[in-house]
């Protein structure tokens, strides 16, 4: 996922993104880290605060799976 390289391109902490999409710092790191499976909504929020598609932030999963 593309999540961290795209937070951390727009100068933004964990804590400021998570703010953005309506959730907890704590639920940006585990998402990033891949210790948490991120949910459809989950998704759409954080890419609307990113301001990028959602398939932006899934691109070298789905790289992986075609």
């Amino acid at each position: 996922m593309q999540l961290r390289e795209l937070r951390t391109g727009r100068g933004l902490t964990q804590g400021q993104l998570g703010e953005l999409a309506g959730m907890d710092q704590a639920a940006v790191s585990r998402i990033e880290t891949g210790r948490q499976a991120v949910t459809l909504d989950q998704l759409k929020a954080l890419a609307r605060a990113l301001g990028v598609r959602v398939e932006d932030l899934v691109r070298d999963a789905a790289q992986v799976c075609a």
